[in-house]
């Protein structure tokens, strides 16, 4: 649905009980997670637009964590998988078992039919397997032996990968990378933080610790929600623009594609709700852009010295909002 006139409007109480869904899921991963807090906010407006998100840093910084922690928040079915060289795409999306009482084959559904997927080291899958769970992601389906099977709603594929070991791992392409919605970095921790989480874990795990603070109903109704915020014509032309100087950037060989203006719009408009508003502002489109829109950047084969978020920091700097 897209933000005309004719469109629902939102009501006050639902705009209220969005941004609150989201301001309880924060505050739950924050209890166990020790990231900052932008990054949790670029989390939770990934899964209020229907998006996923690939968590991306150095080993032992928390990506498994968080990803736990936003998991346990949610009162979701949750399954993980742990990628390695020799897994399969039908140890991912399931296969058709043979029933010798009945004498017919019967489907049994793999991990991915669960609402929430922790894929852990994604790219140690092989390039097939890794095909295979990206295809669900986009088409939120499953096709097995010509017959089709719905994927759960609602549906969040949290991804994980080490940017620096590279033995033994798949790198995943640039258009396979372009199905996640935004891509987060977490870094480490201040001095502070990180004494306050060896103090907290010395009681245990934290994340097994946690209580979920929203159901699925809460959830689709939150993500309905974001599909009826509004976004006005100059605001879209603002992302074309966007898209467009990132496309013109020397520095670049493959700039931002239609469909990053698509997530980035659902992502603006998500940020918004997060804040209470009914319509998404440039502030929304800027504040996501670099989330959203660096790892779909293809820098040129001399671009040396410079990198996807420099290009799209660049671009918000060189196109002026309404």
């Amino acid at each position: 649905m897209d933000s005309t006139d004719s469109a629902r409007r939102l009501t006050s109480t639902e705009v209220e009980a969005a941004g609150q869904l989201a301001r309880l899921v924060a505050g739950n991963v924050a209890q166990a997670a020790e990231v900052r807090p932008d990054v949790i906010a670029h989390l939770v407006v990934a899964v209020l637009a229907e998006g996923h998100a690939l968590i991306e840093d150095l080993p032992g910084v928390g990506k498994t964590t968080l990803a736990r922690a936003l998991a346990r928040s949610l009162d979701l079915e949750v399954a993980r998988i742990q990628c390695t060289a020799d897994l399969l795409p039908a140890d991912v999306v399931g296969t058709n078992v043979f029933n010798q009482r009945e004498s017919r084959f019967e489907f049994r559904p793999g991990p991915i039919f669960a609402n929430v997927v922790l894929v852990d080291e994604i790219n140690r899958a092989s390039p097939k397997t890794q095909s295979g769970l990206l295809e669900c992601m986009q088409e939120r389906r499953v096709t097995v032996d010509v017959h089709t099977h719905e994927l759960a709603r609602p549906f969040l594929v949290l991804a994980t990968q080490n940017p620096i070991e590279y033995e033994g791992t798949y790198p995943l392409p640039e258009a396979q990378v372009d199905r996640f919605m935004v891509r987060l970095s977490l870094g480490y921790p201040d001095p502070v933080g990180e004494v306050a989480m060896l103090a907290a874990h010395e009681s245990g795990d934290r994340v097994a610790q946690l209580e979920p603070v929203a159901s699925a109903a809460d959830l689709l109704a939150a993500q309905d929600a974001v599909m009826r915020v509004r976004a006005s014509e100059p605001l879209r032309r603002y992302i074309v623009a966007l898209l467009g100087q990132t496309r013109a950037d020397p520095r670049v060989e493959l700039g931002a594609s239609p469909r990053a203006g698509l997530l980035l719009l659902r992502a603006a408009k998500a940020r918004a709700l997060l804040a209470g508003r009914d319509h998404a502002t440039p502030g929304d489109v800027q504040q996501m852009a670099l989330p959203v829109l660096a790892h779909r950047i293809v820098l040129a084969p001399d671009a040396f010295e410079t990198t996807g978020e420099r290009v799209v920091a660049d671009a918000v700097a060189a196109i002026p909002a309404f």
